[in-house]
């Protein structure tokens, strides 16, 4: 982000301070400060790891790794998205690795490099590592490992997908392309600019081609903006079609819906789970969408590429992957689990099904909400703490 997002963020966040007297989020806010690792194995591909383990939880943790689009890093996508927040709240750890500029100028994450989406080499190769790290390290649930990314971080993520489809439960690519479609930078740009034609079985057979495995195959989310001049939005329609071959489900849904006041699409396997599901946010630019989760609790702060829209991505990719049913909050210096809350609703995830519904739009859906209450019993924001952060991720203070 240049300096002048880092204002525009800061002053959301000083904007959001006055208004409610707390600012929402403030407990998640404070306590999920990432960490860095250096030595989690082999680096092929030359990656940083950051991590959040929220603490007081004794069951094992399901993981989500979180990749950041071009221009961005670990911490500055992770306070935009709101993924700290959740993680805090439901329970469960982040992995967000971060791209070098030695690797990239742009920080963009390789994924039209064959060096670093082939299995167990680049920086697919450094991610896995970086995951193995992790389960070594904490409780981590093995059967419960996710990946989602925005931009380039999302076409890397539908790579270790690919890559890694024995790893991963299931993924979220937010304004990304298919796995496979681009092998140089002239052919990442064709790409993004006019999506691939290629039938769903050819598109399918590039999957197949990275890895012996057979199936299962993980279940994906896509979300895009049409109105997206960055990547091409017939990307999204490109990558269901990919994974729509693989889990050999047909090009028609068996549920179009809208949640929050934008078309949701939902493709379900023989025994009813949801293994394909796409996003459309109509009029939305190139970006991850922000707005509120269940409750009416808001996640992330609106930036450069983090766009308030009124639905929040973040949330519903969690409660894609079946995180949302359990709550863990810090009440009065202690921790406490809480039972699930009738209001998580909507997919089904690997945890179980949970209960089918959609909210009615926010009547201010597309506009910053700086007026939500934060919730019951959770601190203020330190202000300056997320500024000494921001500053930090710009790289503008040590």
């Amino acid at each position: 982000m240049s300096l002048k997002d880092q204002i525009d963020f800061l002053g959301q966040l000083r904007k959001m301070q006055s208004a409610s007297g707390l600012g929402w989020g403030g407990e998640a806010a404070t306590d999920c400060r990432l960490t860095e690792t250096s030595a989690f194995g082999a680096n092929p591909g030359d990656l940083r790891m950051f991590s959040f383990v929220p603490e007081g939880i004794t069951h094992k943790l399901p993981l989500v790794v979180v990749l950041h689009g071009c221009t961005q890093n670990a911490a500055g996508y992770e306070i935009g998205a709101g993924w700290c927040t959740l993680a805090q709240r439901y329970g469960f750890a982040l992995l967000l690795p971060e791209q070098t500029r030695s690797n990239n100028p742009n920080t963009c994450f390789n994924w039209f490099s064959p060096g670093d989406i082939r299995r167990d080499s680049g920086e697919v190769g450094s991610i896995r590592q970086m995951v193995e790290h992790m389960a070594h390290s904490h409780k981590i649930d093995r059967a419960r490992v996710f990946v989602t990314g925005l931009s380039a971080g999302g076409a890397m993520a539908a790579a270790l997908l690919a890559t890694y489809p024995d790893v991963f439960a299931g993924g979220a690519v937010i304004a990304g392309l298919p796995y496979g479609v681009a092998l140089n930078v002239r052919q990442a740009l064709k790409e993004m600019r006019h999506a691939t034609a290629r039938k769903g079985r050819e598109l399918g057979d590039l999957v197949r081609s990275a890895t012996p495995h057979k199936g299962p195959w993980p279940k994906l989310a896509v979300w895009h903006g049409d109105a997206d001049r960055t990547v091409d939005p017939a990307n999204a329609d490109a990558l269901v079609r990919q994974w729509l071959d693989l889990h050999g489900l047909p090009d028609a849904p068996v549920a179009e819906t809208k949640v929050d006041g934008y078309p949701h699409r939902i493709w379900r396997n023989s025994s009813g789970e949801t293994m394909v599901e796409s996003y459309t946010i109509t009029g939305m630019a190139h970006g991850t969408p922000l707005g509120v989760g269940a409750g009416e609790e808001r996640y992330g702060v609106a930036g450069a590429y983090l766009l308030d829209v009124g639905i929040s991505s973040s949330y519903h990719i969690a409660q894609f992957f079946g995180l949302t049913g359990r709550v863990h909050q810090r009440r009065s210096r202690e921790k406490a689990v809480v039972s699930p809350r009738s209001a998580d609703a909507g997919h089904e995830g690997r945890g179980g099904p949970a209960r089918a519904g959609n909210r009615k739009p926010p009547p201010n859906a597309g506009q910053s909400d700086t007026s939500a209450e934060p919730p019951h019993g959770k601190r203020g924001l330190d202000v300056g703490s997320v500024i000494t952060r921001a500053l930090t991720a710009a790289g503008l203070m040590k």
